[in-house]
């Protein structure tokens, strides 16, 4: 392997030569207590930055075993020295001079939420530390300006190294509140279904956020505390004893006047399904983690979807157990984001009504009396969800602030009253009574079909190179063709946008045979991503900008590929 001294020798060899120069640092070379490994290099200082990595020996990191034996504590701990390295290193970015990204030096940036990454990696086995990073190579125009590139190398890396990547840059224990942290959420998360719940809401939780840019608490709001009924006692492995709102298993509705807190409560339930930094106010926020937002979607493609359970008998005669549209409604949209979310194996649906599709939701007896039930081919979600639940073990949560017809179906209802929840399902239950609901009679729903055979994409069998583009957390492109992914809530970071990318394409080019369900070809995506995490499907070098969805988010994606994903 190649010394630290060899690399300096050859950057004062290519100083203030041609830009392509840099292309012979590539290659791998052994500093003071880590090997720092060149992995590309930019074709000039104004393109892509050139991606680095660090990589540091169990024996050199030394962190203690008992910090990463576990999956939720490796993924903590790995979070957590990656938000370290990232305050570290912006201190030093953009400090070597030059043009175009010249002296740019970054990694991920982590929001809210722990998310497993590609930016720093622990071998569960040996303890070893992989860092990639994104280096901007300086130049003066096109000229190489090796001596910035070795201040940055030199100097201001070996510093960010020493501060983030060893365990004895750190007290014992701040390590050690990471770790507890995350065994006690995992705690939470493991008791939900043994305690027959959907989700669990801690006391003294803020929900709020700063404002709609910042996912940061907002200053001086409400704690969130548990309606007496609703509250559970759970014994933490290292927190000791919390208490807090447990939703149990069921038909949950939340209601309240407009600005009382309801979408504030269910978009922390949407995103309960990830484990939250401390300080965030909703670290013991946590719910059922296949847990799936629902909503309308007008506009968007769907792909053979069996919405049978909800929509039938349609005007125009269209197949509706498999339906297909490049510009659905929004009750058809609903409707098969429903399904889609059955086949990912959601156990929990979330709603607002807010962003629903009225018409998919309910229909009150006096529209039912002026247009008849044989006239209208949609069966609202209202006349399925107790059947969602007791035939399928589906669990609903809903926000609704102007339809009292669910009141007749809820296990729970939950009213916020200034940010404040109380349980109020007696009360609900008994005015119910005055307005009562006559039950159509329907045919028991089957379980949809999920028999959806993915034809083989030859275009993707070739070795040319694909092209890729993120757009935030709200589109993919693809060899030009875009999955647009704006409604998918769930989704929280751009780097899972960037994974699902990968997925597609590995999936496309290995997996879609024209033999195969979709189902059954996540399923194989699924079982690389648990036994090799990044590598089981990422094609050549992993950049450092990845972050792992859940299934449910890569079953979304696959199927709102507008022309993409071709199924029989």
């Amino acid at each position: 392997m190649n010394t630290s001294s060899d690399l300096q020798n050859l950057l004062r060899r290519i100083d203030h030569k041609g830009y392509p120069a840099y292309k012979d640092t590539r290659g791998q070379y052994q500093f003071p207590g880590y090997v720092l490994s060149i992995d590309h290099v930019q074709g000039d200082p104004f393109a892509a930055p050139s991606r680095v990595s660090v990589h540091v020996s169990g024996r050199q990191a030394g962190f203690d075993r008992e910090l990463y034996d576990m999956p939720c504590k490796k993924i903590a701990l790995q979070d957590h020295l990656l938000r370290k390295t990232a305050d570290r290193i912006r201190e030093f970015s953009f400090k070597a001079r030059g043009s175009g990204k010249s002296g740019l030096i970054s990694v991920s940036q982590p929001g809210q939420e722990i998310l497993n990454r590609s930016g720093c990696v622990i071998d569960p086995n040996t303890g070893s530390l992989i860092l990639r990073m994104e280096v901007g190579f300086p130049a003066n125009g096109r000229t190489i300006n090796a001596g910035e590139l070795e201040k940055i190398l030199f100097t201001f890396l070996p510093v960010c190294v020493r501060q983030t990547l060893y365990q004895k840059a750190y007290p014992k224990e701040e390590l050690e509140s990471v770790m507890h942290l995350a065994v006690d959420q995992q705690y939470i998360r493991q008791q939900l279904p043994m305690l027959g719940l959907s989700a669990f809401v801690a006391n003294g939780a803020i929900l709020p956020r700063k404002s709609g840019v910042s996912m940061l608490p907002m200053k001086e709001a409400v704690p969130f505390v548990s309606p007496a009924s609703m509250e559970v006692t759970l014994q933490l492995p290292y927190g000791g004893t919390i208490r807090g709102m447990g939703i149990k298993k069921g038909v949950t509705l939340i209601v309240g006047g407009g600005y009382h807190g309801k979408s504030t409560l269910l978009k922390a339930l949407e995103l309960g399904v990830y484990n939250h930094i401390a300080g965030d106010g909703r670290e013991y926020v946590i719910t059922d983690e296949t847990a799936v937002k629902l909503r309308a979607e007008d506009g968007r493609s769907i792909q053979k979807a069996d919405i049978s359970m909800f929509i039938r008998n349609l005007p125009s005669g269209r197949d509706t157990e498999s339906f297909y549209s490049e510009d659905a409604s929004g009750s058809t949209s609903q409707a098969a984001n429903t399904v889609e979310a059955m086949e990912a194996g959601s156990s929990l649906f979330l709603i607002d009504e807010d962003t629903s599709a009225t018409n998919f939701m309910i229909r009150d007896e006096l529209m039912q009396r002026v247009v008849h039930r044989d006239q209208e081919p949609i069966i609202p979600f209202i006349d399925r969800v107790r059947e969602l639940y007791e035939s399928f073990g589906i669990s609903t949560i809903l926000v609704a602030g102007s339809c009292g017809s669910y009141f007749h179906k809820a296990d729970c209802v939950l009213q916020m009253n200034r940010y404040v929840p109380e349980e109020i399902t007696e009360r609900a239950k008994n005015e119910a009574q005055h307005f009562p609901v006559k039950e159509p009679d329907l045919e028991k729903a089957q379980r949809p079909s999920f028999e959806r055979v993915v034809k083989q994409d030859r275009a993707f069998l070739k070795e040319e190179r694909i092209k890729t583009k993120i757009l935030g957390t709200e589109a993919i492109s693809i060899n030009r063709d875009t999955i647009d992914l704006r409604l998918v809530e769930q989704l929280v970071d751009g780097g899972q946008l960037s994974t699902i990318a990968q997925a597609v394409i590995y999936l496309k080019k290995y997996v879609f045979d024209g033999k195969r369900t979709l189902s059954q070809a996540v399923k194989v995506l699924e079982e690389l991503m648990e036994q090799k995490e990044f590598e089981g499907f990422v094609q050549g070098q992993i950049p450092g900008n990845l972050a792992m969805p859940r299934m449910q988010e890569i079953y979304g994606a696959l199927n709102r590929c507008r022309g993409l994903l071709k199924i029989e």
